[in-house]
């Protein structure tokens, strides 16, 4: 389940309901909720709750897509599905698998991404793209000197700017799926302690130690 509520059709905000009518027809996302590309659909449910925040994501989708954009398309979506992989959330990763495979990118470069960088698959601009995204999301924005360079070869300054610009809001939305577990996001702690067979609560470095 979501952290957060979610609105239904009836209660949603007028300027909700056209997003609704596209991806859900005249369902009720809540009571049925599902897309086309297979998510439940709560993204948009759950951020119904505010409807400004909700408008300002769906202006930034289009303008992430737009031609007016000078990044290629393609790299964006290189850039964004690895900065998915890297920031650990499969709800940004799985969609822009699907928008990266509409730009060219194939599904052998697809298969690659979590091990980029010991693939050959990507020419030296995605590698560049690529190296840029990880230092973005792992590095928390220290991007190297180097590979600013190397980045430098291949993207004009608007084109970087752009790419830094999409990498940094998809981090940010993979931070909120995982936050209030939205989509496919939406999973439980794996980081837990396994209770010991019986009583089994002793010290293993001490046994081991012979303490």
């Amino acid at each position: 389940m979501t952290r957060t509520r979610q609105i239904p059709r009836h209660q949603a905000p007028p300027s909700a309901l056209p997003i609704y009518e596209r991806l859900f027809g005249d369902r009720d996302p809540v009571a049925e909720p599902g897309t086309a590309t297979g998510t439940p659909g709560n993204w948009w449910t759950v951020f119904a709750q505010t409807p400004d925040l909700l408008d300002h994501m769906v202006a930034g989708f289009g303008l992430f897509s737009s031609p007016d954009r000078e990044l290629p398309a393609n790299l964006r979506e290189i850039g964004l599905t690895r900065a998915g992989f890297a920031a650990g959330s499969q709800f940004v990763f799985s969609q822009h698998c699907k928008a990266a495979r509409r730009t060219g990118v194939t599904d052998q470069q697809l298969e690659a991404i979590p091990t980029w960088s010991i693939s050959e698959v990507f020419s030296a601009a995605e590698r560049a793209v690529l190296a840029y995204t990880d230092e973005m999301v792992l590095g928390g924005g220290r991007v190297q000197d180097a590979t600013f360079e190397a980045l430098s070869v291949h993207l004009s300054e608007p084109q970087i700017i752009e790419l830094t610009y999409a990498v940094a809001s998809y981090q940010l939305h993979a931070t909120m799926c995982r936050a209030l577990r939205l989509e496919f996001d939406d999973v439980d702690e794996r980081i837990v302690e396994i209770a010991a067979p019986g009583d089994g609560d002793e010290d293993v470095m001490g046994t081991i130690s012979m303490r």
